[in-house]
């Protein structure tokens, strides 16, 4: 190195002892006060300004400045409450601007506890940031307050930096003790240096070596700030309301977030300091629980504290684990892809560089202080299955559910220890990819929140329910509403709410399962059935379970028959009747078998239980105290005597437009009619124009290849992308969103995400049949977005469907869509703005004229 890239301390015999700084120094200084900080930084200033070198100021904490802004010294104020990652980029994105061979002076780090709370986050923002200054030649100054970290914190630092000092002050004299200096070596480079003046006088007597060594308090190793706080707050459990109503708002700032929320004002009005001393016992690592982690805790809070005791019979209790979000973060740190998560979250680098930060998320290791604590957790766990789920920052909170859009993975649990513990760590790893779903990143894009700090937590549950055989599953689980938009009939209390419900695991409740159709239940007349005829029961109802198999370690589906007919340890006709009509057809059609198939019914869970009473009862009152309609995901699990436990899994507003004032109805007149029908919407009172209508043609879309059919998928992905700022209607058959494509058009949501009003088709002779999706992670979509759902159904005497009207008009597909012109007799768009849509919530009814 020549002689030009070496830099001054400012102090003449210090530079001596290290042989001068060098360009690309990372310098950081452990001292007793930020004043002793003050003195080193001083004529490290004055020097560069006489070098003519540009020095910036990186100003955060709450202490003295250390200087001001001058000709010489330029100024950054950048705001460290606003998070680790919202503070790193910041930093990140102004070095890059200022460029190479800038000298810099931050504040001291040890601030950064007031706000970040945590000792790890400190050390994560370090090695992001010194080797990018390295990179650029720079030199930095940088400053921690001696005993304030623990040991890690300091060995990261000590690993990354290329100096570290000590800065001591006995008897008003100043030392310096060099630590490390990177490839630079003397014989006495490491005593420690008395500072006098300009001159630095080495100690090199044992003597005097002692007698200073003796009289510095080196301290102990510290425990992480975070559980310092924790602990302190243990203190004033018996303490005055006010001393522990400052505490438990501390504590919930570190684990909830954000005050001015109405999630934390829920959370501060229903958790003691007890509750969130409890909660943090059973977090692993730092940071935020996260939005579902929240969402579940509070809603089960509310129950037991609002309901007088009415739950406690019903409710099955809860022993999750939460994986704090500072831990997504130091996985990305200290697995060097700080970097690529920065280029990620720019404009040119959101979806393209998502792939490759996704795969590499797939492929990191755990430091092993966190690996011990994962160890911890599935010991206490045992061989009981759980279910590693997402609990993002913005996660199920007032404004965005983010319903399906990051990883829930199943641990069934079963092996030695060490396959467990891979298959845990495995479970983490999904989650966190997920983060970079395309339709996560869509997501987050549509709703302005691609620059929000959105960490990811974890929520490790035990899955609800028994073994059966060889199996494991809750009897019944689903999600409910406390307001059921999707109503069929003008009869139906909306304000009774709704279940989604589904025998086995709840994974066919919040999908839109192939061949499978959840019983949607009215909580009003929960033996009310959908508007299906009732010979068709069997075909549009549930024919597979969701199981974990304890004996292949995996979820899998099993057929109906198989599971229903086992061991339930309860009365299984709680859930299914045995179908006489399908086994005398059977016999008929000359199968022979002696066992009778089951339907599930759910006739006497409803007419012989509480369980319908009870989820009713548990809707209103979260909907009453959220004072905003919800959304719960549960399961339920029965006795030999018909009580039951319901375990309440999650809870989020659910989000919704409401009804809008009501419609004055068109004379439908046979000429000027495209469609009418009495129920099957979902969106409101509504009047609205439509721009182009899209109809994707049943036979003509059935008579295709598998892949004729997903390129009518991807054709819509473009429509939709056209069309956007136009009042838009879809029509196809079946279900959109399939993933089988011989039941509908296999679009993906973010291609229909801009649509006005979805419709769904029925096309009985292929077996096409709209779901009534209310409840699903699509209908969450749907409601979003603020798009109006009708499905019509040929056969019912209320609907119809004159879709000549439609086709009689110019197909102007080849005019938007010019390389689609092969599939203008599958897809035609009319373009029409007479056509308009009424929907009326009162008298059911349905209308679109043309």
């Amino acid at each position: 190195m020549g002689i030009g890239d070496r830099v001054s301390t400012g102090l003449k015999g210090f530079d001596q002892v290290i042989d001068h700084l060098r360009l690309g120094d990372n310098v950081v200084w452990q001292v007793d006060s930020v004043e002793d900080y003050k003195r080193l930084v001083e004529p490290y200033a004055i020097q560069a300004g006489l070098d003519g070198r540009r020095l910036v100021y990186i100003r955060f904490g709450r202490h003295q400045p250390l200087l001001e802004e001058s000709g010489q010294v330029k100024v950054y104020h950048i705001d460290s409450g606003k998070g680790f990652e919202g503070f790193a980029t910041e930093v990140h994105k102004l070095i890059k601007k200022e460029g190479k061979k800038v000298f810099y002076v931050f504040d001291c780090l040890t601030d950064l506890l007031k706000y970040w709370y945590s000792d790890l986050m400190i050390g994560n923002f370090f090695k992001v940031t010194c080797p990018y200054l390295y990179e650029l030649d720079t030199v930095a100054y940088f400053a921690i307050r001696r005993n304030c970290h623990t040991y890690s914190t300091v060995a990261g630092i000590r690993e990354t930096t290329q100096l570290l000092l000590d800065l001591y002050q006995v008897n008003s004299k100043y030392y310096i003790h060099p630590l490390k200096v990177w490839q630079r070596y003397s014989p006495t480079m490491f005593f420690p240096h008395l500072i006098d003046g300009q001159e630095a006088v080495g100690i090199t007597a044992s003597t005097e070596a002692a007698g200073l060594f003796s009289s510095i308090n080196r301290g102990e190793d510290r425990l992480d700030y975070w559980d310092i706080i924790f602990s302190r707050a243990k203190g004033v459990l018996d303490k005055s309301p006010r001393e522990k109503d400052a505490q438990k708002k501390l504590l919930m700032h570190m684990l909830i977030g954000n005050e001015s929320t109405r999630m934390f004002q829920l959370c501060h009005k229903y958790f003691n300091l007890r509750d969130i001393l409890q909660i943090a016992s059973r977090e692993v690592g730092t940071g935020f629980i996260g939005g579902k982690s929240v969402g579940m805790l509070i809603a089960r809070k509310i129950l037991e504290k609002d309901a007088k005791e009415l739950f406690d019979t019903y409710l099955e209790p809860h022993d999750s684990y939460y994986i704090g979000s500072d831990v997504f973060y130091t996985y990305i740190v200290q697995n060097g892809w700080w970097r690529l998560r920065t280029r990620q979250k720019t404009e040119e680098g959101y979806f393209s560089l998502a792939a490759e930060l996704k795969d590499k998320l797939l492929h990191g290791k755990f430091p092993k202080n966190i690996q011990e604590q994962f160890q911890q957790m599935l010991e206490y766990f045992g061989q009981s299955p759980v279910i590693v789920r997402s609990s993002s920052l913005l996660e199920d909170n007032f404004g965005n559910a983010f319903a399906g859009k990051y990883e829930s993975v199943f641990c069934v649990n079963q092996g030695t220890p060490d396959e467990r513990y891979e298959a845990f760590e495995e479970a983490i790893r999904k989650v966190y990819a997920s983060t970079m779903n395309e339709d996560a990143l869509a997501y987050r894009r549509d709703r302005g929140l691609a620059e929000c700090d959105e960490q990811m937590a974890v929520l490790v549950q035990r899955v609800s329910g028994d073994q059966y055989d060889e199996n494991f599953f809750p009897h019944v689980a689903g999600v409910g509403n406390s307001s059921n938009l999707y109503v069929w009939d003008k009869s139906i209390d909306m304000e009774a709410g709704m279940l989604r419900l589904v025998f086995g695991l709840g994974t066919r409740a919040v999908d839109r399962t192939e061949g499978d159709y959840p019983r949607i239940v009215c909580l009003d007349n929960p033996l009310r059935l959908p508007p299906i005829n009732a010979e068709d029961m069997p075909k549009f109802s549930q024919q597979g379970v969701d199981v974990l198999s304890l004996k292949d370690n995996l979820l899998e589906e099993k057929r109906l028959e198989e599971i229903i007919s086992g061991e339930l340890k309860t009365d299984r006709e709680l859930f299914a009747s045995p179908d006489f009509k399908t086994a005398e057809r059977l016999r008929q059609l000359g199968y022979t078998s002696e066992k009778v198939p089951y339907l599930l019914d759910y006739r006497k869970l409803f007419t012989q239980t509480q369980f319908a009473a009870v989820m009713r009862d548990i809707l209103a009152l979260l909907s009453r105290i959220y004072d905003y309609p919800v959304d719960i995901e549960y399961t339920a699990n029965f006795t030999r005597d018909g009580g039951f436990k319901v375990n309440l899994l999650q809870c989020r507003p659910l989000q919704t437009r409401g009804l809008g004032k009501p419609v004055e109805l068109p004379e439908v007149k046979p000429e000027t009619c495209l469609f009418r029908g009495k129920g099957g919407f979902m969106g409101g009172n509504v009047r609205l124009n439509i721009d182009y209508v899209i109809l994707v043609k049943a036979q003509e879309y059935l008579a295709l290849n598998e892949q004729g059919k997903y390129s009518v998928a991807r054709l819509i992905g473009r429509l939709n992308r056209e069309l956007k700022g136009k009042h838009v209607m879809l029509m196809g058959p079946g279900r959109w969103g399939s993933t089988t494509p011989s039941l509908g058009v296999p679009v993906h949501f973010t291609e229909l995400s801009n649509m006005s009003v979805l419709c769904e088709v029925s096309h009985s002779q292929a077996g096409l049949m709209p779901e009534l999706s209310y409840g699903s992670h699509f209908f969450q979509d749907l409601v979003e977005t603020g798009i109006f759902y009708a499905a019509l159904i040929d056969g019912s005497g209320d609907t119809v469907f004159n879709s000549h009207k439609l086709l009689s008009l110019e197909n102007r597909l080849k005019e938007i869509e010019p390389q689609a012109a092969a599939l203008s007799e599958v897809v035609h768009v009319a373009g029409t703005n007479t056509t308009e849509i009424f929907s009326d919530i009162v008298t059911q009814t349905l209308i679109c004229t043309i």
